[in-house]
């Protein structure tokens, strides 16, 4: 079973890619939550986990949480597109 870890800085548009943002500007979003990066993977068709009580290492004095993607048989930069997508439809 391939389980990837998703973190929110990965979508933030206030992050630069040197920072952590790894989705283009177009697709990321302003302070993007745990809840909504589960609901987009579950939408994108992967089975998610909520994980609040950790920090992402470049942020570790901010808990914002991660998301686990359970069975993703594809690549990781693959599902995080999917979800940016899916992510920046929803906030529109």
């Amino acid at each position: 079973m391939v389980e990837n870890v998703i973190w929110p800085a990965y979508f933030d548009a206030d992050l630069t890619r040197s920072k952590g943002r790894r989705v283009p500007e177009e697709l990321a979003v302003p302070s993007p939550e745990v809840e909504e990066i589960a609901q987009a993977v579950q939408q994108v068709g992967y089975d998610a986990v909520v994980e609040r009580d950790v920090a992402y290492p470049r942020e570790h004095y901010q808990q914002r949480g991660r998301v686990l993607v359970k069975d993703a048989d594809d690549a990781k930069n693959d599902v995080v597109q999917a979800v940016a997508a899916y992510v920046s439809t929803m906030r529109e």
